[in-house]
């Protein structure tokens, strides 16, 4: 059987242990092959055979507490079952915005679940004590209060108060670490915590337990908005969006919702206004801000033919557009779809501290229960103080802040890089990126800007504009990338170009024409020798251009030499100074390119770069794996088209350039608006991440290890523990989203 893949919206995951209790019950599932959770992008995928009842998935982890509700494709139907997502994440989710959600027929489920629902996302949905988990908290606490002021008044029953305390609390916990059980994961901190909460009433210490269930909620409570925190980040890309459009139809503008816009319609684009969807520009000039969606701080200079995004702003000119993507498949949902799906996909340290953990939580159990046995056995120590001590240890060993350790700062980290036109597909990309010591750059349109640029004018007896007016009067009308070239220079240094006559190409040599009664040629250098028209010292300045990686062009004027235009792809704006970064973090470059040797030889002179030129795409990939072959981490930048051999061979491939679809889809990574510096910035992201997990796990264990010995010696109990627990949870999530501060 063919496999297949469904996506569902999981609401109410708020920590790492939820995501590993949804993924082993659901794996258990009849003919589910592998399952995907993310806990910062509230998804999950499952793979399966086809033969799987997709009921029983989403009864398994509605069981568990958590609403669920399929996405289709990558844009939710408006009306399926469970669709919750305004009431889970407080906003919509981009990919569907403007749907209208028909919460009737899950009313009667999420009653069901209400006291299960333990882990809940209302914080990111306005006020937190309107969730179910702010109430249970609060209704918590005052029990609490009120247990305190009845022991107080009547002593006697105090006990009894404080049990009733812990219960409105506990139960619905208890039944969570049931269902957790039942679905192959007994030993969860649901479980630790009603084990412990028992245990202490037991062994007469009820006031504690009380106090410790509450701060368990308020633990819990804290998680969820921070979780929340860092789940906003990316989705509030998807506000970027707006939710109407202004289509043209039969000549007339009327009003239409942004996501009807079908791919060919046009849409007008007032100054002032988001663009509504990606499209090409069919008329217009204007500066557009894209800082929203790439961070490009200045705005863009767009015109005719030129591509712009959904959610960048419009500035000074009304433009016509032609959209070319769906909503669901513009730039900003596909970014948005990769960063969940990128969540997804586990790193390295991810997979080592989920084993980790497996191994770990057991083995706390085992370590408690041999402290509350071991000392009254063999050394007739107390029992209800060694007891005491062991119900504390299990509730220090919640592995919560450790598990969460990795994936919320890769989370932090990846939301992060796609504010800025950063994406990379995954935890394990994320981590590879740090270690790279070599990355191969493509020349055109990723060091260069892959289109030829006047470079010199050079006159003989005319002055330097008439030679590019004249230059530019036989070019209008053509596209070849050396005539736009002449053409954008006369238009930026606003020289005239009158109307030609008798216009005529000279194919492989030029072209010629009529203008004011003079005979134009615009002729290739040898073109220009064959006519015997160029002097010796003409000649050698052509030598001396073409040496330097220049295209030359000599414009005659009745037949006689006027001037000569040379012309190059020169390197981006920021190339130089992107280099300069990667050198200083100590990381190797090298350009290769398909072009000739001299070009080549030509910019990897202005750039202080090593090269290798007239390469095939077979060859770059050859070039890469020799690098590798030499010890290497090698990542390879280019523009994903001919460069798929060599991305696909690289360590870590790199697209550059403004989110073409093969950029996105064939490489390990996309820098969205192409900016060479970008590379140097995404490997400092990774180092950054990398430092901030290696911070995270160090304070989950580094507390534990502390409150263990702690225990042990008497000093601290049962509500310190669990406060250690909650603590480092909190710090580890706090640490992680200061990730999504950082400027790069």
């Amino acid at each position: 059987m063919a496999e297949s893949e469904t996506r569902y919206r999981v609401g109410g995951m708020d920590c790492a242990a939820c995501a590993t209790k949804i993924d082993t019950a659901v794996r258990r599932v009849a003919g589910v092959a592998d399952v995907s959770v993310s806990v910062m992008a509230g998804t999950m995928t499952v793979r399966h055979d086809g033969s799987s009842d997709l009921k029983t998935i989403e009864k398994k982890v509605t069981g568990l507490g958590y609403s669920v509700a399929p996405l289709a494709g990558n844009a939710a139907p408006a009306h399926e079952h469970g669709s919750q997502h305004r009431h889970d994440h407080g906003h919509d989710h981009g990919d569907h915005a403007g749907h209208d959600h028909d919460h009737e027929g899950h009313d009667h489920a999420e009653k069901e679940i209400e006291g299960l629902h333990g882990h809940d996302h209302a914080p990111m949905a306005g006020p937190w004590w309107q969730s179910r988990k702010g109430r249970l908290t609060i209704l918590s606490g005052a029990a609490l209060v009120a247990a305190y002021a009845v022991g107080h008044l009547v002593p006697a029953i105090a006990s009894y108060a404080f049990i009733v305390a812990m219960l409105i609390g506990l139960v619905p916990i208890a039944r969570r670490a049931v269902m957790a059980s039942l679905s192959g994961t007994p030993f969860s901190i649901e479980m630790l915590m009603t084990i412990a909460a028992v245990g202490a009433v037991i062994i007469n210490a009820g006031e504690e337990a009380a106090t410790v269930v509450f701060l368990f909620l308020v633990g819990e409570l804290l998680e969820g908005v921070a979780a929340g925190k860092a789940r906003e980040s990316i989705q509030s890309l998807t506000a970027l969006v707006p939710k109407s459009a202004l289509l043209e139809d039969n000549g007339q503008t009327r009003e239409v919702p942004a996501e009807s816009l079908s791919v060919g319609a046009i849409i007008m684009v007032r100054p002032g206004d988001r663009i509504s969807a990606d499209g090409i520009i069919i008329s217009g000039e204007s500066a557009i801000d894209e800082a929203p969606v790439t961070g490009e701080s200045t705005p863009v200079r767009k015109g005719v033919d030129a591509v712009v995004f959904a959610g960048t702003v419009n500035g000074d000119a009304v433009l016509r557009v032609r959209v070319t993507a769906a909503a669901a498949d513009n730039t900003i949902a596909r970014v948005v779809k990769l960063v969940e799906e990128a969540q997804e996909s586990k790193a390295p340290t991810e997979r080592f501290i989920d084993r980790f953990s497996r191994y770990y939580t057991p083995g706390v159990v085992v370590v408690a229960a041999l402290v509350a046995v071991v000392p009254p056995l063999l050394f007739a120590g107390p029992w209800g103080e060694w007891v005491y001590k062991g119900l504390a240890i299990l509730l220090i060993g919640c592995p919560c802040a450790l598990v969460i350790s990795t994936p919320a700062a890769i989370a932090a980290s990846l939301s992060s890089g796609a504010r800025r036109g950063l994406l990379m597909k995954g935890g394990a990309v994320l981590e590879t990126l740090g270690k790279v010591t070599m990355v191969a750059f493509d020349k055109t349109g990723t060091l260069t800007q892959g289109k030829p640029q006047v470079t010199d004018i050079i006159s003989f007896g005319l002055s330097e504009a008439q030679v590019l007016s004249r230059a530019a009067v036989l070019e209008q009308g053509s596209s070849h990338p050396l005539a736009l070239a002449i053409l954008n220079r006369a238009k930026a240094d606003g020289v005239p170009v009158p109307p030609a006559f008798e216009l005529e190409a000279l194919p492989g040599k030029g072209v010629s024409g009529k203008v004011g009664g003079e005979a134009l040629d615009l002729l290739s250098p040898p073109a220009a020798r064959e006519r015997g028209t160029l002097s010796a010292e003409q000649d050698a300045r052509i030598t001396a251009l073409n040496d330097e990686g220049k295209s030359v062009s000599v414009l005659l004027v009745n037949g006689v030499a006027a001037g000569l235009i040379a012309m190059r792809d020169e390197p981006r704006e920021d190339a130089e100074a992107g280099l300069a970064a990667l050198k200083s973090a100590g990381v190797k470059a090298v350009m290769l390119t398909g072009d000739n040797k001299r070009t080549a030889a030509a910019v990897a002179g202005i750039l202080g770069i090593d090269w290798r030129g007239e390469m095939m795409p077979e060859d770059k990939q050859r070039v890469v794996g020799e690098l590798k072959r030499q010890g290497f981490i090698v990542a390879k930048v280019g523009d994903g088209i001919n460069d798929a051999p060599a991305l696909a061979a690289a360590d870590i491939g790199i697209a550059m350039g403004g989110g073409t679809d093969v950029a996105l889809e064939t490489a390990d990574a996309a820098v969205l608006h192409g900016r060479v510096g970008d590379v140097a910035r995404m490997i400092e992201l990774s180092k950054r991440t990398m430092r901030n997990i290696l911070q995270n796990i160090t304070i989950a264990l580094g507390l534990k290890a502390v409150f263990l010995v702690t225990t042990i010696a008497g000093i601290t109990g049962l509500w310190p523990a669990i406060l250690a627990d909650t603590g480092a949870t909190v710090l580890v999530t706090i640490n992680a989203l200061r990730l999504l501060r950082i400027k790069i």
